[in-house]
């Protein structure tokens, strides 16, 4: 098959198109090489590379002609960022989205779009009295509670079928894109399968993008013998998967429809994270508590029930997936970008 992967030079895309090389595809990276994740053309890359940006229509429309499959994983990533560079997240991820759209409105072709668990806002939660509840987004500090009847809530599963509660620009932009993608899918009559994935985490990761995954912003920390920022108490959870058991999830859906979540349905805090990753590096580093962050949901983890019945069961534990990413981590060039990005976020009031 001839496959198209926007974002391909990008973290989960590289591994996405190393796979699909391996399977005796035709693969075609289109990349705009965004110089806050790249320094130059990634050694690894495989198939066939088009430097171009989703926003250039003209582009964008050469290396769609004569595809069979098109994983559209280019976006603008970052909770944080989206906050205050409001039209840049919003042109790369809806915009550079419509362009694609308006190119398969006119020679429809099989779409995945990567969505995300961002879109969800704060998780699903039990209460004993009231049942599955969803709390409010928070503005300070807190434990969600029991909207209802404001007892004590514990986190659950959040399946496909939850209300997106978007709580940042990013949010917002990944829901539009899947929705988007959907309904011109709907319209046109070719399948659209949308994975909102969860924590991704592995080796590519940038090192030195602070608006990354969580996981690689602590080894930047780490490598640089800074301690890990840990917001909030660390005991907020999240839902970690390798980045390798994510390709396995994008070629098990290939040609699906519907909306998947891809994660590994466990709740990890992201104090115990730090800790590990310190402990798999030999660093004695401790960690630094930061506040609170406009954004930021307490739990949210993946409800994994309609990925299972395809078959899915992830394969890389927690540990040894931080095990493979400190050691790939130990050859990579970190630049700590940290603190220049979080005083950027206390100046515009959205760390508190």
């Amino acid at each position: 098959m001839n496959i198209l992967v926007t974002g391909g030079a990008g973290f989960i895309g590289s591994h996405l198109v190393d796979t699909l090389v391996e399977l005796g595809h035709e693969v075609t990276v289109f990349d705009n090489l965004d110089t806050q994740v790249h320094t130059e053309l990634p050694a690894y890359l495989r198939g066939r590379f088009v430097y171009g940006d989703v926003r250039d229509n003209r582009e964008l429309r050469k290396v769609v002609s004569g595809q069979d499959h098109i994983f559209h994983f280019a976006s603008a990533v970052g909770v944080g960022q989206s906050q205050y560079e409001i039209a840049r997240y919003t042109e790369v991820n809806v915009m550079g989205t419509a362009n694609l759209l308006q190119i398969l409105s006119e020679d429809p072709i099989p779409l995945t779009v990567a969505a995300s668990m961002s879109s969800y806002g704060e998780g699903v939660y039990w209460c004993v009295d009231c049942g599955m509840v969803r709390p409010a987004l928070r503005s300070y500090f807190c434990e969600p509670s029991c909207p209802k009847c404001g007892n004590q809530a514990d986190p659950m599963p959040t399946h496909e079928d939850a209300e997106q509660n978007c709580n940042s620009i990013y949010a917002f932009n990944k829901r539009q894109q899947e929705e988007m993608c959907v309904h011109v899918g709907g319209v046109y009559g070719f399948p659209v399968t949308s994975l909102r994935f969860f924590n991704v985490y592995g080796p590519r990761q940038s090192l030195s993008n602070p608006y990354s995954g969580v996981m690689a912003i602590f080894m930047s920390r780490l490598k640089n013998g800074n301690k890990p920022v840990i917001y909030e108490d660390g005991k907020q959870t999240r839902d970690f998967i390798s980045v390798h058991d994510v390709v396995t999830a994008c070629l098990m859906t290939m040609g699906e429809k519907g909306t998947y979540n891809v994660g590994t349905g466990n709740a990890t805090p992201i104090g115990e994270v730090a800790q590990l990753l310190a402990r798999v590096l030999g660093s004695d580093n401790e960690v630094e508590i930061g506040s609170f962050r406009h954004g930021d949901v307490r739990h949210c983890y993946a409800g994994t029930t309609k990925m299972e019945e395809l078959g899915f069961v992830p394969e890389v534990s927690l540990f040894s997936g931080i095990e493979e990413l400190v050691a790939w981590a130990s050859e990579q060039p970190a630049v700590d970008r940290f603190d220049t990005a979080r005083a950027e976020l206390v100046k515009r009031g959205i760390e508190v």
